[in-house]
């Protein structure tokens, strides 16, 4: 479990621009703080070092890379002890970009790409329901995704 990390106003302040754009200059937070930019780089430094701050990447469009079909799959296990086995082994299926392991109907809840349905069948035959250890499987096929955000530090 992670440790609850005190952030105050400015840490809120500064994660809130830099989830909205990871590639703002530190100046241009500086400005908008009212603080110097070594300042915004430290404490920055500091959430990174905490783990408050997981990264920062540049976001690919699956679509645009041929990726059309997103899916998400309920996976039932025989035995929820071996959900760090299956994990390993959805690891080394690269359209797999999700997996949480959950309470509920499913185990494992995993979200996937693939290039369309006949490529997301041969992901769940050949790889996904051949894995030791599941008995079934539950996909839903997402028509569009309405949001995707970070989640807000800042109250509103």
């Amino acid at each position: 479990m992670t440790e609850n990390v005190q952030i105050d106003n400015l840490d809120k302040k500064i994660l809130d621009i830099i989830t909205k754009n990871a590639r703002v200059p530190y100046l241009e937070v500086a400005r908008e703080c009212n603080v110097s930019g070594a300042a915004i780089h430290q404490r920055v430094q500091r959430l990174i070092k905490t783990g408050v701050i997981k990264g920062s990447e540049f976001k690919v469009d699956p679509a645009l890379v041929g990726f059309k079909t997103c899916a998400y799959i309920g996976v039932f296990l025989d035995h929820p002890g071996h959900y760090r086995d299956i994990i390993e082994e959805f690891k080394e299926i690269p359209e797999i970009i999700e997996c949480h392991y959950t309470t509920g109907n499913y185990s494992l809840f995993i979200k996937v790409y693939t290039r369309d349905n006949e490529h997301l069948r041969n992901i769940l035959t050949d790889k996904i329901q051949n894995i030791a250890g599941i008995v079934r499987t539950e996909t839903l096929i997402s028509l569009e995704e309405s949001i995707n955000r970070q989640i807000p530090v800042l109250s509103r």
